[in-house]
This record gives C-alpha cells, sequence and structure tokens, in this order.
C-alpha cells in the first residue's frame, strides 16, 4: 500500500489525528497547505482530515477538485468537530450533503473524530460565530434536539481527541 494523509488543521486536533494515522499505516502526515493535486498521483490510497466549520470540512476542496482524477485511487475523508459521533443523521445530512455530490459518496468513505475546542484559543471570528450561534438557537422557541445539542456545544470546551478512535479507519486502510 502506497498511502499518503493529508491535513488541514487550525488548532491541532486534526494534525494529532493525521500523525497517528501516518504512524499506523506506516506513511507520511503532510499539511495539506504544501500539497499540489498533481501530488496526489503517486499515491494508491490518500486520506484527507480537515476540521468541521459551520458544517463545511475545511480544505476538502483538494479532493473535491480533483475527484476525476482520484478515480484509482482509494479515498478516505475524516473530519474533526465537536459534534457527537452518535449524531449520524445529523452528520450524514448536513455535512455529507454540503461537502460531497452524490456520486462521490460512492467511492469516498468519510469518519467522524472528536477534536477540542479551547474557548480561549478559539480565534476573534471563531469566538464571534460560537457566540451569534448560541444567540440564534438560543432565541428560538421550540428548539430541536439537534439545536439544543448546538446551544450546549458551543458552551463545551476541552481536547475530546482520541487516539482509540482511528482503529475504523486504519482497518479500513489496511483492508482487515
Amino acid at each position: 500500500m502506497n498511502a499518503i494523509v493529508i491535513y488541514k488543521s487550525k488548532y491541532g486536533s486534526t494534525k494529532a489525528y493525521a500523525e497517528w494515522i501516518a504512524e499506523e499505516l506506516d506513511c507520511r502526515a503532510v499539511d495539506a497547505k504544501t500539497v499540489k493535486p498533481a501530488d496526489l498521483q503517486g499515491y494508491d490510497t490518500i486520506v484527507y482530515g480537515g476540521g468541521l466549520y459551520a458544517e463545511m470540512i475545511a480544505g476538502v476542496s483538494l479532493i473535491t477538485k480533483n475527484f476525476d482524477k482520484l478515480l484509482d485511487k482509494r479515498l478516505v475523508v475524516y473530519t474533526t468537530g465537536l459534534t457527537p459521533i452518535d449524531c449520524r443523521e445529523y452528520y450524514d445530512r448536513m455535512v455529507l450533503e454540503k461537502n460531497f455530490k452524490p456520486h462521490m459518496m460512492e467511492k469516498i468513505k468519510v469518519f467522524n473524530f472528536l477534536g477540542k475546542m479551547i474557548i480561549e484559543e478559539l480565534s476573534l471570528p471563531h469566538k464571534a460565530a460560537i457566540i451569534a450561534l448560541k444567540k440564534l438557537m438560543s432565541g428560538k422557541e421550540n428548539p430541536s434536539e439537534m439545536e439544543k445539542l448546538l446551544i450546549k456545544l458551543c458552551d463545551e470546551s476541552g481536547d475530546f481527541t482520541d487516539r482509540a478512535a482511528i482503529a475504523d479507519l486504519v482497518s479500513y486502510v489496511k483492508g482487515e
């Protein structure tokens, strides 16, 4: 297997997962900003990781914009964020539909990992977005369960990364 792990990380959890995955797969982990589409041709397996920001996977356009050139590759995408893994219905509907065209989902295997959010470390725009989201959701007369969860997540602060969480992704890539 000739694999590469590519990541775009703002606060560090996506990079941490990339390094753990690369170690398990015995390959390199590289920052997406150093990768050009032509660089991907030398690999048979491409693992891409990006953080979730308003349901968008950071930097995943490296895969989606070059999808037709990557059809002969095994494509794996992982996300990091605070949305609990057991919220698959929301995750599948909102995140996958916003980031991938339906035909892409036949070729791309997606995994979700918990990341971190240390409120004191957030950039000013991210802090403002969290405050605005919480205000918007809190102002709803009858918030849905997902909206209640989003309100709760706005106050979460901590590092929820877990190396053990990569086991299914690693097994999938190794064909186990």
